[in-house]
């Protein structure tokens, strides 16, 4: 019996950009900042790029400690629900083509977040990855850190702990 040959690496690929993309274009704050994510394999890095409206203290000058919060958010979101999506995206169950046209899947709802500051963000581009610790029906766990220049060196970490959307 022949066994079905896989799908071209190129079409795995655009596929999971467009389902990228798509939740990301889903919420209108990341695009309002500026947040694009980079994706190698299922490992998403998170990139804040520099804008003089992040500034929130003009004389250090540093990034705004609600944006440095919302960018660690979105980050946990985002890595949650690329986790979830995963096997759907690869197997093809989830069309990237209905997804842009507005039928995104729920995202996780934040429960509880707490943000650690350890140093001032300076006025550069920021990156950022998350980690989900713990994932089940109902509930999720997420630890994500922000960087800049040095990853050793982060900037803030946060956990987070989600609902999970419901699987109708």
């Amino acid at each position: 019996m022949a066994r079905e040959r896989p799908e071209p690496v190129q079409v795995v690929k655009q596929r999971r950009d467009a389902a990228l993309n798509a939740l990301v274009s889903g919420v209108p704050y990341m695009t309002y900042l500026g947040v694009s994510f980079d994706r190698r394999g299922d490992e998403l890095t998170a990139l804040l790029p520099f804008d003089d409206k992040l500034i929130g203290n003009p004389f250090l000058p540093a990034i705004h400690g609600g944006v440095t919060a919302a960018f660690l958010e979105i980050t946990a979101m985002i890595t949650l629900s690329w986790s979830y999506l995963w096997p759907e995206i690869e197997s093809g169950k989830l069309d990237p083509d209905t997804l842009t046209a507005g039928s995104l899947p729920r995202l996780p709802k934040t429960i509880d977040f707490t943000v650690d500051y350890l140093r001032s963000g300076l006025p550069r581009d920021a990156y950022a990855r998350a980690r989900v610790t713990r994932s089940g029906r109902r509930y999720a766990s997420v630890h994500a850190q922000a960087w800049q220049d040095n990853r050793d060196r982060p900037i803030a970490q946060a956990t987070a702990h989600f609902l999970m959307p419901r699987e109708d």
